[in-house]
């Protein structure tokens, strides 16, 4: 999906930096460490899906090494430009709608992709098939119904109004097909599809100074959506990101699910 489509959040916005660097923050450390256990080593083959930014492609680049491959893609490659050179290549691609770049990989990974994308069974068929025997597949995808709330302890009216604008988003995510609640069924998700040995575990941040600038760069990044739906003024906005940058809430991002499998080989 492009920003004329009506995705919320798209690569080519300037917030969008600002929000891949915070995701990078919260999550990398998580990602990285399930990519460690599941054995990512010099001369595998991983496919990265839906990239948008460069921490993971790099972090698997370096792992890989010049004997391996990373094939990095999104429908949106603008931000992936400067690692786009060997051992990794770029390619832009839909994994809903298009079949895979290839298949016989040793890791296929996305993180914050599937619950985005409007046929998210088929998107995960396509990853399946890329997988060698014996192949392993990591999904990391966001649950806000888990946990709606930007402020989980919404004790005065500046967490009342920061919940009142989180709600708007999730509105307007589910509007264009978002499934809200997506991340709590991967493991059934993935044992459905035939993978064995399938595990999960939940990442929920509660405050940290990337929470922070993760909801200043999205509501900046949804400003006029909010705006033109009804859902706030531009005096609410304004309010909310004082009270953000005075730094006195507890910021909460939805729960990280992280769910991985192995492919049969047979």
């Amino acid at each position: 999906m492009t920003s004329s489509d009506g995705y919320l959040l798209a690569n080519r916005q300037r917030e969008a930096g600002q929000r891949f660097d915070a995701f990078a923050s919260l999550f990398d450390p998580t990602t990285f460490r399930r990519l460690e256990e599941l054995g990512i080593g010099p001369g595998l083959r991983c496919w990265e899906v839906g990239a948008g930014g460069t921490s993971v492609v790099s972090w698997l680049a370096d792992r890989v090494g010049p004997t391996g491959k990373v094939v990095a893609t999104d429908i949106d490659t603008s931000r992936l430009a400067a690692v786009a050179r060997p051992p990794v290549e770029v390619r832009v691609h839909d994994v809903g709608a298009e079949e895979p770049p290839g298949e016989g990989f040793d890791l296929v990974h996305a993180r914050l992709v599937l619950v985005h994308v409007p046929d998210r069974q088929r998107a995960l068929h396509h990853m399946i098939k890329a997988l060698r025997p014996g192949g392993r597949l990591l999904i990391e995808d966001a649950d806000p119904a888990l946990q709606p709330l930007a402020c989980p302890d919404e004790h005065g009216p500046d967490q009342r109004l920061a919940n009142r604008l989180r709600r708007g988003f999730r509105g307007l995510l589910a509007e264009r097909g978002a499934d809200l609640s997506y991340g709590r069924k991967l493991p059934r998700l993935l044992r459905e599809a035939g993978l064995h040995e399938v595990e999960a575990d939940v990442r929920f941040p509660l405050t940290s100074p990337a929470c922070t600038a993760l909801e200043s760069a999205t509501v900046r990044q949804i400003r006029d959506r909010l705006v033109a739906a009804g859902l706030a003024t531009d005096e609410d906005i304004d309010r909310h990101l004082a009270n953000v940058e005075a730094g006195g809430m507890d910021l909460a991002t939805a729960p990280m699910v992280s769910a991985w499998g192995r492919k049969g080989t047979s």
